[in-house]
């Protein structure tokens, strides 16, 4: 069977699925024959429920050896160099289009993943992978401001208001983000492939960036939490863990006015993985809605799984924060970054001359 067929069947039997009580939701049983076995994971941090991988090992009798990265370039240093082993990773949408040219990930065995009926269609057939051939949706959400409002003493509402704070801001560790949130504010395409537009971003942000005290590798939220910034350029879910761990009011995630970054991170099976079969059946296992529910009430952020979201799995407080699963309003202004490999020179140099010139 062709895979877009697959995905269109898929598509039909989440709509067919009828609402039901969460006791009626039968557990996620390993197939048999994997006892003894290893896989090995490489995903952010702080993304996934505490007890998802323990979860997988008792239910397979395996033992999953799992790693961590801050971001997507770093992700992509550690496996062009060759996989040391990893089995399965997990990519935001622009970077799976270059992992897939760059033939850094193998395509997927459907048959071996069934709960992929229980995803969205909406985050299926992409066109940074038609088809999904090569990946599958993990978790998605957007990049914004987080804020501590005792700190700053009033409502942070644009990117305008945190380039302009008389205060310590943190920056994101994330070049084609920052770098496509200013040429959002010069109103120039986000995924720009003119060097002297991407030139002309450079320039904003160095302009913009006297109050940056730290470019953050993903741990702006650790920052805020301790008063060394007073706002933070963030990923929604890590400061939603924050704003819940803290029980307080000090702590707000805003996605500007001007627009924002969307994003979906994506499960990948890589080229040269050890055990490619147990990595689909953990794909699976990430699939079924009781654990993707688990992930997403835990991490914060927007879960692919319609099933989990149907079957009223997904935490009301936070399906209901627009913050987490923005109105259609506030959708549509955000914006994807994409591949754009024959500008891949020019952003990375202008990201480093922006790091250099503001002592990062």
């Amino acid at each position: 069977m062709h895979k877009l067929a697959f995905l269109f069947i898929a598509a039909l039997l989440i709509a067919a699925l009828p609402a039901a009580a969460e006791d009626e939701l039968e557990p996620w049983v390993c197939p048999e024959g994997f006892e003894g076995q290893t896989l090995s994971v490489y995903n952010w941090s702080t993304y996934i429920a505490e007890d998802t991988v323990a979860n997988f090992e008792a239910a397979c009798g395996v033992t999953v050896i799992y790693d961590v990265y801050e971001s997507n370039e770093a992700l992509l240093a550690r496996i062009r160099q060759g996989n040391p082993g990893y089995d399965v990773a997990v990519p935001t949408d622009y970077v799976v289009s270059i992992m897939i040219d760059e033939g850094l990930v193998q395509p997927l065995d459907f048959s071996l993943i069934p709960n992929i009926v229980h995803l969205d269609e909406d985050f299926l057939d992409t066109p940074f992978d038609p088809g999904n051939e090569h990946s599958l949706p993990y978790l998605w959400g957007t990049i914004g401001i987080g804020y501590n409002i005792t700190r700053v003493g009033a409502e942070i509402t644009t990117w305008e208001e945190m380039f302009t704070y008389d205060g310590p801001v943190a920056w994101l560790e994330d070049l084609r983000g920052m770098i496509g949130i200013a040429l959002n504010q010069l109103g120039l395409d986000p995924n720009t492939s003119d060097p002297d537009e991407i030139a002309q971003a450079r320039d904003f942000l160095i302009a913009n960036g006297s109050n940056v005290v730290v470019i953050a590798a993903d741990d702006g939220q650790a920052l805020l939490e301790r008063g060394e910034v007073h706002m933070a350029v963030e990923y929604s879910g890590d400061i939603f863990q924050l704003i819940d761990d803290c029980e307080c009011d000090d702590f707000v995630y805003v996605i500007p006015e001007e627009g924002a970054i969307v994003w979906v991170d994506n499960l990948v099976i890589l080229t040269g993985a050890r055990n490619p079969t147990l990595a689909h059946i953990f794909l699976d296992y990430l699939m079924h809605p009781q654990v993707a529910a688990d992930i997403a009430n835990y991490t914060a952020y927007g879960s692919p799984n319609q099933t989990a979201i149907e079957l009223g799995l997904i935490d009301p407080d936070l399906l209901a924060d627009p913050g987490i699963y923005p109105s259609p309003e506030v959708e549509e202004r955000l914006f994807y970054i994409v591949d754009v490999p024959e500008a891949e020179v020019f952003y990375n140099n202008a990201w480093d001359e922006i790091k250099v010139l503001l002592g990062q």
